[in-house]
């Protein structure tokens, strides 16, 4: 991979909701890990923004956009302009929460709630369910062939939240990596986090489940990355955790999970490589 000789345009979106907020993650951590790597990878100029409010102003300029985000996300208009945009070339990579959004009560007054299917799952390419507590997992790559897996090994562990996504559009969609460690009647994310009637994450088999997949949409694409779970005493919100990351289920105060792995840390150089060189 090669450096280009011109400085590449890119908008970082990290943040969470409300407006401001860490929404359980820490959001500092993963901008600054991710402008290092736009650094070390290319010539940039990178503007960054905490949701996507001001898309619309930084978009039309930018070559690549990447998302951290922990709530926010696009509303009709600014999805609109994001295929536009993409269609033309524009590429997007898409990291960890981006896959989330709204959520809301569930019908008939039953306690908990769910998240909302919105525009931008049907653009990204799929839907965040929901999450067992923070677990060790392996990941399998699938497609060792893709730019995006270069460097990694086969199957990798990792310390993370093991992501339930949707493919909203799985035939345009190639998928890149995988895990099996979550089997279908695992009760875990019954009893952990938001509600979901039906886990459509899981394929045929009763246990793969897609954690990361590129999708090509006219001359520019999206890859989305489930991986990515960090906080800080002051950031986490998560309750317990599974016995694999704590024997007692005792929430580490400080979590950076897989930002403190190799494959995690050379994934996303390759998708930051993917994005400036389409």
């Amino acid at each position: 991979m090669t450096k280009p000789d011109k400085p590449i345009r890119v908008h970082l979106v990290a943040g969470g909701f409300p407006r401001g907020s860490h929404a359980g993650h820490d959001i500092d951590h993963a901008r600054l890990q991710l402008l290092s790597i736009l650094e070390d990878v290319a010539p940039t100029m990178t503007s960054v923004s905490g949701d996507y409010n001001d898309l619309g102003d930084w978009l039309p300029r930018s070559d690549l956009l990447v998302t951290y985000v922990a709530g926010p996300f696009p509303d009709e208009a600014q999805c609109d302009r994001l295929r536009e945009w993409i269609e033309a070339g524009g590429r997007w990579v898409a990291l960890h929460g981006t896959s989330g959004g709204k959520t809301v009560p569930l019908p008939d007054d039953r306690p908990g709630r769910m998240m909302q299917r919105a525009a931008h799952h049907e653009l990204l390419g799929c839907f965040f369910l929901n999450h067992p507590p923070i677990r060790r997992f392996s990941v399998d790559v699938c497609d060792a062939d893709s730019p995006l897996t270069a460097n990694l090994p086969s199957r990798f562990e990792v310390e993370d939240e093991l992501y339930l996504i949707e493919l909203c559009a799985p035939d345009e969609s190639r998928v890149l990596l995988t895990t099996s460690d979550l089997a279908a009647d695992d009760e875990a994310p019954r009893k952990f986090g938001f509600t979901y009637d039906e886990d459509t994450s899981v394929g045929p088999d009763g246990s793969t489940r897609p954690l990361a997949y590129v999708r090509t949409m006219g001359a520019g694409a999206i890859t989305y990355i489930a991986l990515g779970h960090c906080h800080t005493p002051s950031t986490n919100i998560q309750p317990w955790v599974d016995e694999s990351v704590a024997a007692d289920g005792t929430t580490p105060l400080e979590f950076r999970g897989p930002w403190e792995t190799k494959p995690f840390m050379t994934l996303l150089e390759n998708a930051i490589h993917w994005g400036i060189e389409g």
